[in-house]
């Protein structure tokens, strides 16, 4: 009777460490998310910026 219980605690816990594991994916996955989104403004201008900036530079070859 000790090992039917001894297993099904064991069989609890398994499925309690896995629900904790998607819980704290699902938690990471979340606070990713809304940093992408907070910064996609700056990524923009920055991004806004580089296309401005970016001039092209023909060298005169000398020969």
């Amino acid at each position: 009777m000790r090992t039917m219980q001894n297993s099904q605690g064991i069989d609890y816990f398994v499925i309690l460490v896995a629900l904790l594991a998607v819980a704290a994916i699902g938690v990471i996955i979340v606070v990713k998310s809304s940093e992408n989104d907070k910064f996609a403004p700056i990524k923009a201008q920055i991004d806004e910026e580089n296309r401005l900036m970016n001039i092209r530079v023909l060298s005169r070859e000398e020969g």
